[in-house]
């Protein structure tokens, strides 16, 4: 039995968003459901998904299709990506590993 799985209103936005212009991108190309979907390794359901912001699809395709298409993620071109990437790295390198609940007694007994 399949389960269901409740995304936040602004998971859904944020995926609509993102097939939105992903499916922009591809027609702006000239490439049809079916060319984006051999490119990508996948089926023209698949890409029609991404582009409907249907959750569920695995978020490697979906940045994948994105590259491909020349979306920009993380508001750069996609040969800086790499460079965010290490800057990220090097911020958690600067947390701590594992982050541990603190339960602090705060004394009430006035």
């Amino acid at each position: 039995m399949k389960r269901h799985r409740s995304y936040l209103p602004q998971t859904h936005a944020a995926l609509r968003a993102l097939g939105g212009e992903i499916a922009i991108a591809r027609r702006e190309l000239g490439w049809s459901a079916a060319e984006l979907a051999d490119r990508l390794g996948s089926s023209p359901g698949l890409v029609g998904r991404i582009e409907r912001g249907e959750p569920g699809t695995a978020v490697g395709t979906v940045l994948e299709a994105a590259v491909l298409c020349g979306v920009p993620l993380f508001g750069v071109e996609a040969r800086e990506l790499g460079s965010v990437a290490s800057r990220v790295i090097d911020k958690l390198a600067l947390l701590p590993q594992r982050v541990r609940r603190h339960d602090i007694e705060v004394p009430d007994d006035f």
